[in-house]
């Protein structure tokens, strides 16, 4: 039975992090979280330590999910609950008293559950209410990592730098970005109804310290992750979707606590002209004191969909529990409602089939936040369409839609509205049961959201930003004088009639949202994008581990930041490339011997000496012997290799990998097919191994290459002294003058007339001992022993 943990604290006190690491933990996991933006930023982090091929990202707009995915990243509606996991969590739990998404945190409360361990994160307010439904659960309490002061009423004049200013209208934040931009010279602008992409190009301007305040909506209350140190609030009351309504303490805190990250201090106050906090609220933000949760949202997942008033009956069907009340004012069930009013749907919805197509469909969520009536048309038809004859969308009809958003001009009310409209075409096009050719739409909407994102972007920074470049001009500045690496040297430039080459904005989307083949690393461990040099592998933890440094001149530190973590996911995804045989899903099957011989081969990089694993190979059965087989290992009788990592593609990224571990100093030239190369003293005999070039005397022979010589010189000796074999040389592409060393280091050794013969036994153990001294003693990297 899965154990239930509930980690319950304020801002700032590490749950998502603590919530991750306890998912890479187990073998398998899921996180909801309650924000696409979110989703985004926990995925990016995610696979840039495991890399893209193993973890999921599934939100309403966006899925994607390799084929062995072992990690989950979703919002909390489009978890897929019914997939087991070993480890789930829900982020923000106290949402589930939420009037609109309640139900769905309160549903994931009562019914989600890991097969081993289940995590619910959010506020100490939930505390009475979870152990009244989830009494099973175990509550866990961490303190604010750093402290949280009031500081009162400030003037937009005396905000001090790094400050998010905060409001709850899109007309007031750009007022009030307006205002800031006289006064500082640039601001950022972060809203809910950003496009990642857009909202993430501005934080970056932000978080590189490009500019020195942000502007926003109370998106930044859950989750994401910028450097604040100060939050002024311009306004006290928001319209909920209901009415206009005061927040109350505990909705301030969660927004006032982004102020300070990790140990660093944070403050939080009102802008002029709005009155002090009363003493009561200031305090109780300060010390994260509020009245409890009472109440949580609730919604029947028991469905009865037999008709579409029974469908509405079960709908409204009222909680049998304590602590729960009806969710009365969800847009998918007000859209069911007025669908239900029409006689064309009725006809339409007649068996349990098309009433739970209907039902689906109703769940489009409305981006756009138009009047309803315009949202339930766009239901409509396309619930008539899927319920036609053809079960499909009409393509022609589709694409018609969607041509019309494909226009980057317009300001930015404009721009923002048609984006809002395609991430409803983007949610759409998921449905692969909805439409042919989903995936030339899901290409399609995307290509269209990057690029009114981007152009929505600059249209930002023109206005809220261009300001301090005119006055740079005015003091002599001129945009031609002005740094062309600076992310604003464009706009500066289109003032005074310059025409500089394109910014590299789209060329970093373009980067972060490329497919894994577009990258190449060379033996020296630059990565490459296209046809450019972007990158170098640097030395990281481990072999296996490597960091990424960006060489790409142009970028601005968030952008730089930004490339880093993509290839950093690369990476990661190459060494589960180049690992592979070694990672397979059925190495679970092996003994623990057998288990540990693939640990050291691991760490080899696919190729190990076979004395360096006599204690694991001891103790490997015929069962592992044969699975070993399957996996591609081959125990050879010098070597344990896998021929597979022998191509030249898989000796270069293993280069790659000890180019960025070792360095420069450390590159080897193995030209396509190399069989063998003079062993350099410079270079760690372990180098050439876990290269799968293992040296014996003076020559690094390719693992393939050294069993085949073993095989010979065995068949040689099994007449007793023998000379060597005539091709030896020629096999190795070696001066036949350095064979007699080789030789030696197969195990043979040298007679008085230049024959040789098998070593003997006691001489050897002397000899291996003096080599095993010698390698403690050579531990660093002169380990002659191969």
């Amino acid at each position: 039975m899965s154990s239930v943990t509930a980690v319950l604290a304020p801002t700032n006190t590490g749950k998502t992090h603590r919530a991750v690491e306890r998912m890479l933990e187990h073998d398998t996991g899921m996180l909801g979280l309650p924000l696409r933006l979110l989703a985004r930023e926990v995925y990016d982090r995610v696979t840039a330590l495991l890399g893209e091929s193993e973890v999921a990202l599934v939100t309403g707009e966006e899925k994607r999910v390799p084929p062995r995915a072992r990690y989950w990243v979703c919002t909390v509606e489009s978890m897929p609950v019914s997939r087991e996991v070993d480890f789930l969590a829900v982020d923000e739990i106290q949402l589930a008293a939420h009037h609109q998404r309640g139900h769905v945190f309160t549903s994931r409360l009562l019914e989600a559950r890991g097969r081993l361990e289940t995590w619910f994160l959010g506020a100490e307010t939930m505390r009475p209410i979870l152990r009244e439904l989830v009494p099973e659960a175990r509550i866990h309490r961490y303190e604010r990592l750093s402290d949280l002061r009031y500081t009162g009423v400030r003037s937009l004049r005396t905000l001090p730098p790094r400050t998010a200013v905060v409001a709850f209208s899109v007309p007031d934040v750009y007022e009030l970005a307006e205002r800031l931009r006289q006064r500082r010279g640039g601001v950022a602008v972060v809203l809910g109804a950003l496009s990642p992409r857009t909202r993430n190009a501005q934080v970056a301007l932000y978080q590189s310290g490009e500019v020195e305040y942000m502007v926003a909506t109370d998106a930044i209350g859950m989750g994401l992750n910028m450097d604040v140190d100060h939050v002024a609030f311009a306004a006290l009351r928001k319209y909920d979707g209901r009415e206009q309504r005061y927040l109350v303490p505990a909705e301030l805190a969660q927004i006032a606590g982004r102020a300070g990250r990790y140990l660093s201090n944070g403050s939080f106050g009102n802008l002029a002209p709005l009155p002090e906090l009363p003493p009561g609220v200031a305090r109780a933000i300060e010390n994260h004191h509020f009245p409890p949760v009472e109440r949580l949202k609730w919604r029947n997942t028991a469905l009865d969909t037999r008709s579409v008033d029974a469908l509405i009956v079960s709908l409204k069907r009222t909680p049998d529990r304590p602590g729960l009340e009806l969710t009365s004012q969800a847009e998918d069930f007000s859209a069911l409602v007025a669908l239900a009013e029409r006689r064309d749907i009725r006809d339409r919805a007649q068996d349990p089939k098309a009433v739970a197509l209907l039902w689906e469909v109703c769940q489009i969520p409305d981006f756009r936040k138009l009047l309803e009536d315009s949202h339930v048309r766009l239901l409509g038809e396309i619930f008539l369409q899927l319920s036609g004859p053809k079960a499909r969308i009409d393509r022609d009809w589709m694409h018609r839609h969607i041509a019309r958003l494909d226009d980057v001009r317009g300001d930015i009310d404009l721009l923002t509205r048609r984006l809002a409209f395609i991430r409803t075409w983007t949610y759409v096009s998921h449905r692969s049961r909805w439409v042919d050719d989903d995936g030339y739409f899901r290409e399609r909407t995307r290509v269209i959201e990057d690029r009114l994102s981007d152009a929505l972007h600059e249209r930002l920074v023109q206005r809220f930003v261009e300001r301090e470049l005119r006055r740079s001009a005015q003091r002599g500045a001129a945009a031609t004088d002005i740094d062309e690496n600076h992310p604003f040297y464009k706009l500066a430039a289109l003032r005074v009639g310059g025409a500089p080459a394109p910014g590299p904005d789209e060329w970093v989307e373009e980067l972060i949202e490329a497919g894994y083949e577009r990258f190449r690393v060379d033996g020296r461990g630059v990565i490459r994008y296209g046809d450019e040099d972007v990158a170098r592998m640097t030395r990281g933890a481990d072999l296996l581990r490597p960091e990424v440094t960006v060489t790409r001149a142009d970028l601005g530190p968030g952008a730089i930041t930004r490339v880093r973590r993509r290839l950093m996911a690369w990476t990661r995804d190459l060494v589960a490339e180049v690992m592979g045989p070694m990672r397979h899903p059925r190495a679970d099957e092996l003994s623990p011997a057998g288990r540990g011989l693939l640990y050291q081969l691991e760490q080899g990089l696919g190729t190990i000496r076979r004395r360096d694993a006599r204690l694991q190979l001891r103790d490997v059965g015929d069962a592992d012997r044969k699975l070993l087989r399957a996996l591609g290992v081959r125990l050879g009788g010098q070597l344990v290799y896998v021929p597979s990592l022998l191509t030249p593609a898989a000796i270069e990224r293993r280069l790659a990998l000890h180019a960025a571990l070792y360095g420069p100093a450390f590159s080897l030239d193995l030209g396509p097919g190399a069989v063998s190369l003079e062993a350099r003293d410079s270079i760690p005999l372990a180098v050439y191994r876990a290269l799968g070039y293992p040296v014996f005397g003076t020559r690094a022979i390719r693992a393939d290459m050294a069993e085949r010589v073993h095989r010979a010189l065995g068949e040689a000796a099994r007449a007793g002294a023998f000379e060597p074999p005539r091709a030896l040389a020629a096999w190795l592409g070696c001066p036949a003058h350095a064979l007699p060393e080789i030789i030696e280091d197969f195990g043979y050794r040298a007679l008085a007339d230049g024959r040789f013969a098998p070593r003997r036994r006691r001489r050897d153990r002397r000899r291996r001992s003096r080599r095993r001294g010698s390698d403690r003693q050579d531990g660093a990297g002169r380990d002659r022993s191969g």
